[in-house]
């Protein structure tokens, strides 16, 4: 997992490409043009937007060029503000801060063979991949499935790959991408990753069920799952000794905010990650997209934002 920076940092937006129907590529450096964090294929970044928003954006490119971000953003039609505020208001020379790097998402470069499915401006992280595993001359292979043609970001580069399969909805007569078939006939042993909207994910979790543990691996934008908002106990941070009461209809994280405790986090959601915290006991009530089953189960971290506790008392290693 890439390692968070501590504290955001500026940088200038310097150019803005087209990607495809309502999707910008957006450039990121830093202001004395010196070298970005290093970053590996799946890590994203907290941009936080003028208007007081943050927003998490995937990285499109991990090697290409050591001094600059690049984020694909699609302009939502159901958007909370965040890139129909991007799209509308950020200009080439706006300076703006930015969060990160961080990798819920990383790419297990040694697998045998890797499947990679996206979904709509899912291709992001994806696209991030197949460019490094090209590089390694890896086994792969790509199904990227947009409801129309025009949608289709990356097309002249991915449609010079034979590894690239396009599904296009309205040219499918309304069929959606096969996504069980697809995890059917892969080789044993390979390594899934799928990025894009609810419906896609719930297929493709569906789908690799079966999928060895650890061989299966999922982004997803939004979360899943309600904010854990029952409250009725009592978090007691270990290093200061201090305790709070959770009340109902408050989150663990704003409790803690509201006290002055100075703690990390980004979405708010339980997707980026930003707020792991180490649980020394108690029983969490997980609500995150990031931890894996056995990762809830042994309950060694949690995220604060959006999770709770089954238990009375939850101590926490703040």
């Amino acid at each position: 997992m890439t390692e968070a920076l501590a504290n955001p940092f500026d940088v200038r937006l310097t150019a803005i490409r087209y990607a495809a129907l309502d999707t910008n590529l957006f450039e990121f450096r830093k202001l004395d043009g010196s070298a970005m964090p290093a970053v590996e294929p799946g890590a994203h970044i907290d941009i936080h937007l003028p208007n007081g928003m943050m927003r998490q954006y995937s990285l499109v490119t991990a090697d290409s060029d050591p001094n600059a971000y690049v984020v694909g953003i699609k302009r939502d039609r159901a958007s909370r503000g965040g890139s129909k505020f991007i799209h509308d208001n950020l200009r080439v020379g706006t300076v703006l801060k930015i969060g990160g790097p961080r990798n819920n998402f990383p790419l297990n470069e040694k697998a045998d063979h890797t499947v990679l499915l996206a979904g709509g401006i899912g291709i992001t992280p994806i696209w991030c991949m197949a460019q490094r595993l090209i590089k390694q001359g890896a086994s792969w292979e790509m199904f990227y499935s947009c409801r129309d043609r025009a949608e289709v970001a990356f097309l002249e580069e991915l449609g010079k790959l034979p590894q690239v399969k396009i599904h296009i909805d309205a040219e499918s007569n309304g069929k959606f991408l096969d996504i069980p078939g697809i995890v059917a006939a892969a080789p044993k042993g390979s390594h899934f990753y799928c990025c894009g909207p609810g419906p896609m994910l719930a297929a493709y979790e569906a789908a690799t069920k079966n999928v060895p543990e650890g061989h299966m691996h999922i982004e997803y934008f939004s979360a899943k799952e309600e904010s854990a908002l029952e409250g009725g106990y009592k978090v007691q941070l270990k290093r200061s000794g201090k305790e709070f009461v959770v009340p109902p209809g408050k989150s663990l994280l704003h409790v803690l905010r509201d006290a002055g405790i100075d703690v990390a986090y980004s979405c708010e959601e339980g997707v980026c990650g930003a707020c792991e915290t180490v649980v020394i006991s108690g029983t969490p009530d997980h609500r995150d997209n990031i931890l894996t089953e056995a990762e809830r189960k042994a309950s060694k971290t949690m995220m604060i934002c959006c999770s709770g506790s089954k238990s009375d008392l939850l101590v926490l290693d703040i």
